[in-house]
């Protein structure tokens, strides 16, 4: 092979291994990362006017029709960091809107339940949200959202 040609393949190997801004999957990364944020901005400025925190609806709403979680169910559901979920717990107890409890047969597991207050709490928030949520995934008729089902299922199990 010739030195001519051989510096055309690896020029051209290099440029196919090497990523680039023009890769297509980018415009679909960009546009995901905008709808999120837009999706984010809008379910969050509604909760905060009940003065909660995106994190804290998102635990009224888990513990919502249960009879309360362990904290490592609770991580998983909330996809809330062990780290951050203690904190938010923390601040949910000052506004006596859940408490905590050692469990007896478990020293180790800690379970979290609404108080009577936050079971009020979400009972008027929870179908608020999600009135406030319907009105604009109205916007796209019953097969578009399955579609959206579908592919963003599939996208998370190419991950």
């Amino acid at each position: 092979m010739s030195a001519v040609s051989r510096a055309s393949i690896d020029r051209f190997s290099s440029r196919e291994a090497t990523p680039t801004a023009n890769e297509p999957f980018l415009l679909v990364v960009r546009e995901l990362a905008r709808a999120y944020q837009a999706f984010s901005a809008y379910s969050e400025a509604h909760v905060r006017q009940f003065d909660l925190t995106p994190a804290q609806f998102d635990v009224i709403a888990t513990l919502g029709n249960t009879n309360g979680l362990c904290m490592g169910e609770l991580g998983e559901k909330t996809l809330i960091t062990k780290g951050t979920l203690t904190g938010v717990i923390d601040r949910l107890i000052q506004k006596q809107l859940v408490c905590r409890e050692t469990l007896p047969e478990n020293r180790r597991s800690v379970l979290v339940q609404l108080t009577p207050e936050g079971q009020q709490v979400f009972d008027r928030v929870f179908p608020a949200h999600i009135a406030h949520l319907k009105d604009r995934f109205d916007k796209l008729d019953a097969s578009e959202l399955e579609l959206l089902t579908v592919l963003l299922g599939r996208l998370r199990q190419a991950f």
